[in-house]
């Protein structure tokens, strides 16, 4: 192992997990019935679940771990309307009205938290910013040009400008103000306090482990069962897969470090959100007690494809080095996104001839917007009300937009699939509070870990979704599928699907 990565600098949580409640919902025991079930507690799952119950109906969000302890814990907790370069690009692949009505989705999503907020009294540091997309590259500027002129199209008022509030200077950039930040962690947890009671609910620790489709559906935990009439599957991953997002989406990983420089923050940086692209970094600030502490983030790479993770953190902070001088690091982290073939997430019906179940997936690194953004579409789905962004968010479409990373992905996922079981060192030295995959004669590729009293563990690397071999990740302590992103514990547990079950024990 690298000596330079026995050491990781800063807090191994998110900031977000750092300075929220902690949650105690009980398990599912026995069954229940509503009217609508959402498996998964992060903030696409509780904000649907907020906007049905205010509808009238009753329902129960069923959430494998802690609510908010997923994805939501670990984002970067931007609400904007500016996705990188997004807006040229979707003109091209989907035509001025799709390219508006995404626009509209997002400005409408962060127009629901500031109504949230404001409605329930929530205090999650909720501020109005401006969203910045950043290059240092000139030969880059022609994009630039592009998105501000895209943006006019749409609606939105982004503005071309060479100037944004950084220490190092920038070859072309866009704007776009009234945008936000929050705690989405408070923020989630408030919401999912007022959920309870009336005939609604929510369970922790109940991992799904099956939900069939019918009248009524039914959601099955191992403690469990949840009759509904309409199942809403938010769980990041959709778990169940039926209709094969396995092969129309790419997990992928990021890493943040909060940090503090010594020299303070450069002017107006408080009051933004930056996203750089060649290569890819996020900035963006919240407020502590000790004073605003720099979210930086970056170095991400397709789940379980990301060689030495633990280096990862280690090359953000010496960016954030060079870029803001002397720091400290108060808490590092990584994410975990989804990325569909054209860009756009899926929310709506999950598959032909399944009228009552429902997915928000794949939102591509833009998922606290997204998340409301769901909510809304799919609130208006299950009442049967008319909603401007149905077809566009479609997950049952198709177009030729993907095709060419469609078979990409598929190579990928074949390699994993079947190359992997051939790969593996012989060695099963490991050193101790690490993993390695390793080939075995009997049972082919076997996931060792030895836990720091000196305990070996000894896995199947087969991933229990479709197979992969999973590779060990050393930042983050676990086991990562590269083929479609679950995640386990040195142990073998789930800690992300699609798995539902966990990696199996050999003698």
């Amino acid at each position: 192992m690298d000596p330079r990565t026995s050491d990781l600098p800063g807090e191994p949580t998110s900031l977000w997990l750092a300075t929220a409640p902690e949650t105690g919902y009980p398990p599912l025991q026995g069954e229940v019935e509503v009217d609508v079930a959402v498996i998964g507690g992060g903030l696409a799952g509780i904000a649907t679940a907020t906007l049905l119950k205010e509808a009238g109906q009753r329902v129960a969000v069923i959430e494998a771990r802690r609510v908010g302890h997923g994805v939501t814990g670990h984002t970067t907790a931007k609400l904007t309307a500016l996705h990188g370069l997004a807006y040229a690009q979707l003109i091209a692949r989907f035509g001025e009205a799709k390219a508006r009505a995404y626009a509209d989705a997002n400005a409408s999503g962060i127009r629901e938290a500031r109504r949230l907020v404001e409605a329930r009294g929530i205090d999650c540091d909720l501020a109005t910013t401006t969203a910045y997309t950043y290059t240092e590259d000139p030969d880059e500027a022609q994009a630039f040009h592009d998105e501000a002129a895209a943006g006019a199209t749409v609606g939105l008022p982004i503005e071309l400008t060479d100037d944004a509030p950084l220490p190092y200077p920038v070859a072309a950039a866009v704007r776009l103000g009234e945008q936000a930040r929050f705690h989405p962690l408070r923020f989630l947890l408030a919401l999912a306090a007022q959920l309870p009671g009336d005939g609604s609910h929510v369970f922790e620790g109940s991992r799904v482990l099956e939900y069939r489709h019918g009248e009524p559906c039914r959601v099955t935990t191992s403690g469990g069962t949840v009759r509904a009439r309409d199942v809403i599957v938010a769980s990041h991953y959709p778990i169940g897969d039926k209709a094969l997002y396995a092969f129309r989406m790419t997990p992928h990983r990021s890493y943040v470090l909060g940090v503090r420089p010594a020299a303070g923050l450069p002017e107006g940086l408080e009051h933004a959100m930056l996203y750089g692209t060649k290569p890819h970094h996020s900035l963006r600030t919240h407020p502590t007690g000790e004073g605003p502490l720099l979210l930086v983030g970056g170095e991400g790479h397709v789940t379980g494809e990301g060689g030495n993770t633990a280096e990862r953190y280690l090359r953000l902070e010496e960016w954030a080095r060079r870029r803001f001088g002397a720091l400290e690091v108060v808490y590092r982290w990584s994410a975990q996104d989804n990325r569909t073939l054209d860009g756009v997430p899926y929310i709506g019906r999950a598959a032909p001839g399944m009228r009552h179940l429902y997915v928000a997936t794949g939102f591509g690194g833009w998922g606290m917007t997204h998340g409301l953004v769901a909510g809304l579409l799919l609130r208006d789905l299950i009442v049967e009300r008319p909603n401007p962004w149905e077809a566009l968010y479609e997950p049952r479409r198709v177009n030729l937009h993907g095709a060419s990373d469609l078979v990409g992905m598929g190579v990928r996922a074949t390699r994993h699939l079947l190359f992997d079981r051939l790969a593996g060192q012989r060695s099963w030295s490991v050193p101790p509070g690490q993993g390695v995959v390793v080939r075995d004669e009997e049972d082919g590729s076997v996931a060792l870990y030895r836990a720091a009293d000196g305990t070996l563990t000894r896995l199947s690397a087969a991933c229990t979704h479709l197979g992969c071999i999973v590779g060990w990740n050393d930042a983050e302590k676990s086991w990562d599928c590269p083929c479609h992103g679950s995640r386990f514990e040195p142990g073998g547990a789930v800690i992300q699907g699609p798995a539902v079950r966990p990696l199996k024990k050999l003698g």
